[in-house]
């Protein structure tokens, strides 16, 4: 069988490949598929300091929470230098079958501090990826520092996490609140905020207008770097 129009390759970014069935899915109402995720966090660790900042690919992070060999886990997670970085953010997603790739309902978002040494999970769906992120969570706390930083992480509901409108926006809401805790870390007199961290910021910038507008912003972003292409 030919490929269709939605097969169609329309950008390469760094390890992303994205078609046109992708920016079909941006223009609505539809759900966020991996590519698309992989796509915004590969934009965004571009525009911060890669050195301090790390946005895990959902690939990577769903290999995290359902590798069944923990020698496997090991030399997997070990190269991702996890103890080096300041920031990691990890898209959720509650696929469990590890044979369907692009699998699942629903994602939601989990963030590591250093400073503040904790995990916070951002659900736009009321914690409905609760048991898939404290799952990731004691997955990877001991791979992000010595024993001692390990033993002392702390794993954080938000229960006060910006919520979707609609059951389709969820990995918008990732996205969103992924460029509001980045841009929050990069601002220097919010860095050392180890109390409230980033909430005061996600919950000001990510409103369902702003989730509207991310589809669109995403669109745009992709089509001006096919022009330069």
């Amino acid at each position: 069988m030919g490929k269709t129009a939605a097969d169609e390759k329309i950008l390469s970014y760094n390890d992303v490949v994205l078609r046109q069935i992708d920016l079909d899915i941006l223009s609505g109402p539809y759900y966020l598929n991996d590519r698309i995720i992989e796509f915004y966090f590969s934009y965004l660790s571009s525009c911060h300091d890669s050195r301090d900042v790390f946005l895990v690919p959902p690939s990577i992070a769903f290999w995290i929470i359902n590798c069944p060999d923990v020698e496997g886990l090991k030399d997997f997670v070990e190269p991702l230098k996890l103890p080096e970085k300041e920031l990691v953010i990890f898209p959720v997603n509650d696929n469990v079958d590890v044979s369907l790739a692009g699998g699942g309902n629903h994602w939601s978002l989990l963030a590591y501090e250093r400073n503040a040494n904790v995990f916070v999970h951002h659900d736009s769906n009321h914690g409905m990826n609760g048991m898939q992120a404290r799952k990731l969570f004691r997955a990877v706390v001991g791979y992000i520092g010595d024993s001692d930083v390990a033993s002392k992480a702390k794993y954080v509901e938000c229960t006060d996490s910006p919520l979707q409108m609609n059951g389709y926006d969820c990995g918008v809401y990732v996205t969103a609140i992924g460029r509001a805790i980045c841009s929050w870390y990069e601002s220097s007199e919010q860095k050392n905020n180890t109390q409230d961290l980033w909430f005061s910021a996600v919950k000001e910038q990510v409103t369902p207008s702003a989730v509207t507008e991310m589809r669109k912003e995403i669109i745009q972003l992709i089509r001006s770097l096919m022009e330069k292409k």
